[in-house]
């Protein structure tokens, strides 16, 4: 159970990073502003890949049984 504690802080991790990056060459100045552009693309597009690989394999967590839902009860 503490192995997928990690391994979610080490997926949100990844994505922050990628988020990062992205910020980073969308502040960044200089003249080859569409190579910038697409460098920025590309984080973006990895933060998005992240999320959902992270979604997905949470999911599949739940249902092989390795987490369970601790949510307020519907009652």
């Amino acid at each position: 159970m503490a192995f997928m504690k990690i391994l979610v802080a080490l997926g949100f991790l990844a994505i922050l990073a990628s988020l990062g990056s992205a910020l980073f060459f969308m502040m960044r100045t200089g003249k080859d502003d569409q190579k910038r552009g697409q460098r920025m693309a590309w984080a973006l597009a990895l933060r998005v890949g992240l999320s959902i690989l992270l979604f997905v394999c949470m999911l599949l967590a739940w249902k092989l049984g390795y987490i369970q839902p601790t949510g307020v009860p519907l009652e």
